[in-house]
């Protein structure tokens, strides 16, 4: 697997890049339309990303990992490598949000799996703060699931606190924006703080959380005031300590609008592994039988410079 960008070696792979990502921008049955306008309005930057998660199996044991970014309207992965050690038989199907699983029995013994991946994504992430509020009866129909509670986004619990928290907001993305801000005043961001899923309620309760639980909390509030939102989880470049990380997204205005209430500053840099209601959805491994804990597990994400995209222009 390679592990570092090689600046005269990635010379002749740059310019069949730039070629291959001209040709697609122009054909939008290929990425879509609006896939195509992104492209045009966005400066890109191209992530390198790494995982790596180490296993010691006593007994044959049944996995279903999420670790595929996939090409879409704001991502397209140009290069991946999966590797799996000993190598075993991988059946890989798509769940009902869109995801790639991919599914394996650990056989005894040690037992890894290595991604690594080279992804053309924005620099910088859409604000548009006139987006509006769509009416729930003009909402589609595949966007409706995102409205209910769920497990670990207990909204029907939280239309009362919703509500003070955008009073006299605009409806839209400024009361999204208003919930991203009481979070980040609220509910401090403790990496490592948790190790398992807790419920938004519980972490407003207690006023701490990982990203995955302030995510929960966004989530929730959101559907409470009738917004569909939406957990992800993937790569954010710069993240400290490094880990997958995870935020939410707010239907508003006819599109998906990102949120990251960990982060000061809306960035970019991020590269979507999963979608999903909330945690249960999106976990990048799902292990069957008696519990096994990764032994060793390792992010990294990098710029690679050597994939610029300004001789594209």
């Amino acid at each position: 697997m390679q592990t570092q960008a090689n600046p005269e070696k990635n010379k002749g792979e740059t310019n069949e890049a730039q070629k291959n990502f001209k040709a697609l921008i122009g054909s939008p049955s290929v990425l879509g339309a609006s896939w195509a306008m992104e492209i045009e309005s966005e400066s890109l930057m191209w992530l390198r990303t790494r995982c790596e998660l180490s296993f010691e199996i006593e007994t044959p044991t049944p996995f279903v990992f999420m670790l595929r970014p996939r090409s879409s309207v704001s991502q397209w992965v140009m290069r991946e490598v999966y590797d799996v050690k000993p190598r075993i038989q991988v059946i890989e199907a798509m769940d009902s949000f869109g995801n790639l699983c991919q599914r394996m029995v650990a056989p005894e013994g040690e037992f890894r799996v290595k991604t690594s991946s080279l992804v053309a994504t924005a620099e910088k992430y859409d604000v548009d703060r006139k987006a509006k509020f769509i009416e729930v009866p003009d909402l589609p129909n595949e966007i409706l699931t995102y409205l209910l509670p769920s497990r670990y986004c207990e909204a029907d619990r939280h239309n009362t606190l919703a509500m003070e928290i955008v009073n006299n907001t605009r409806p839209g993305y400024r009361q999204v924006e208003a919930i991203v801000e009481w979070i980040r005043e609220y509910v401090d961001f403790v990496p490592g703080s948790s190790t398992y899923p807790v419920s938004a309620v519980e972490v407003v309760e207690r006023r701490y959380g990982v990203c995955r639980d302030l995510a929960h909390v966004g989530v929730s509030l959101c559907r409470s005031l009738c917004i569909p939102a939406r957990l992800v989880v993937g790569y954010l470049h710069g993240l400290e300590p490094m880990d997958i990380h995870a935020w939410f997204e707010a239907y508003i205005g006819g599109r998906w609008f990102t949120f990251d209430p960990t982060q000061d500053d809306l960035v970019g840099a991020r590269i979507a592994i999963a979608y999903g209601r909330d945690a249960a959805d999106v976990a990048i491994c799902n292990q069957y039988g008696p519990a096994v804990d990764p032994t060793n597990m390792f992010v990294e994400v990098t710029i690679d410079k050597s994939e610029s995209m300004s001789g594209m222009n």
